[in-house]
């Protein structure tokens, strides 16, 4: 009976123990706002709504979780969801998790994990682009930076002494059929006998120090079976239907910080490759941005964007300024504004809200809100 007991408490004193070097972590954000778009349609009528991808960020919750294995290795995972606030429904095409679902191992050499996960595209932009996915931000002008993510990824990031290096590799990046970002199309891939269908991969290099960072990237997708590329609202996306078929996109950008000023900037250059009778399409993608804290509760940023699809004969300059109030540390308040102006064929929305703001050719548009934003 005694050495029954006592194995019974060693049992128990072992599996307290080892749930001690396990974490779970329950997380989110909740951001919605009204929003006004001035010539939101050919009509030139404007529009006053409570978008879908609202405010600041994305509305999301998501779980965490980290195993220490010993001797630094630990196990790790996460499954975030995405949902629009307005209505309840789940973003990201209806998926469960649609914003990350991914488990692997992390350790002093980095980590390398399994699932749907950012790409490099996503991670390069966090330092330099100053207005991240705000619904006025860069999103605007290219759907697919602030969604970039792939299905049945593996990928790889690690740190050592500033200098991050990283790199994914998809073996169908939309496994679900609901396709990624706007104009991109579906592209489950997996296709027997076609290895680079529906492939994407990417990889990064980046360097942060206490004052400045610079960082580049690349990130290429190949074309499948209802596979499409659009540059911009209004006009028909490019198929690129089979596996020879590419959307790439190139980017370099840096960030600086001078007297409480945070200042970053970069280029992007995209190049759609239909593989069919249709001309390779490029465009380059300029950005511009500050960010300061003129009180620890009231941060000012802003950003400027200019968008050039050349062989379109398309192109938009989006400026935007935003005030954020922290009522605390998990609560603000914030208001924006941002003008695009689209040049005589250009049909570019100054939201990404959601879509259902096309204005005519050649329209700007004004976009303004004012939101509220929790954290838990």
């Amino acid at each position: 009976m005694k050495k029954a007991l006592i194995s019974f408490l060693a049992l128990e004193v072992f599996s307290v123990s080892a749930f001690a070097q396990s974490s779970v972590t329950l997380y989110g954000i909740v951001d919605t706002g009204v929003e006004f778009v001035s010539h939101a349609n050919p009509a030139g009528n404007y529009v006053v709504r409570m978008p879908g991808i609202s405010g600041e960020y994305p509305s999301r919750w998501g779980i965490q979780g980290k195993e220490e294995l010993g001797g630094g290795l630990s196990t790790i995972f996460t499954l975030e969801s995405g949902f629009n606030l307005r209505g309840g429904d789940m973003g990201q095409g209806g998926r469960l998790f649609g914003r990350q679902a991914f488990v692997g191992l992390q350790g002093n050499w980095g980590a390398l994990t399994f699932g749907r996960q950012y790409t490099m595209t996503y991670w390069v932009l966090t330092d330099a682009d100053m207005l991240g996915p705000d619904i006025h931000g860069i999103g605007a002008l290219d759907s697919y930076l602030p969604n970039a993510r792939s299905d049945n990824t593996v990928a790889y990031r690690g740190t050592f002494y500033g200098l991050t290096v990283g790199a994914t590799y998809s073996f169908g990046r939309d496994s679900a059929g609901t396709g990624n970002s706007p104009g991109q199309g579906t592209c489950a891939g997996e296709v027997p006998g076609d290895v680079n269908q529906c492939r994407q991969w990417s990889a990064m290099l980046k360097y942060d120090s206490a004052n400045f960072g610079l960082a580049t990237a690349y990130d290429e997708q190949r074309g499948g079976t209802n596979a499409a590329a659009n540059f911009f609202d209004g006009l028909t996306p490019f198929p690129i239907a089979t596996s020879n078929a590419k959307d790439s996109r190139i980017q370099a950008n840096g960030y600086v910080r001078l007297w409480g000023v945070k200042l970053g900037g970069g280029w992007i250059g995209r190049r759609v490759e239909p593989d069919t009778t249709i001309a390779s399409v490029r465009s380059n993608l300029f950005y511009l941005g500050a960010q300061y804290a003129v009180t620890p509760s009231l941060i000012i940023d802003g950003e400027a964007y200019r968008d050039i699809v050349q062989q379109q004969d398309a192109r938009a300059t989006m400026t935007t300024i935003r005030a954020t109030y922290l009522l605390s540390k998990r609560t603000a308040v914030y208001a924006k504004a941002a003008y695009l102006w689209n040049s005589e064929r250009a049909r570019f929305s100054v939201s990404a809200g959601g879509g259902g703001t096309t204005p005519a050719p050649g329209i700007g548009q004004l976009g303004a809100m004012v939101g509220i934003r929790q954290s838990f």
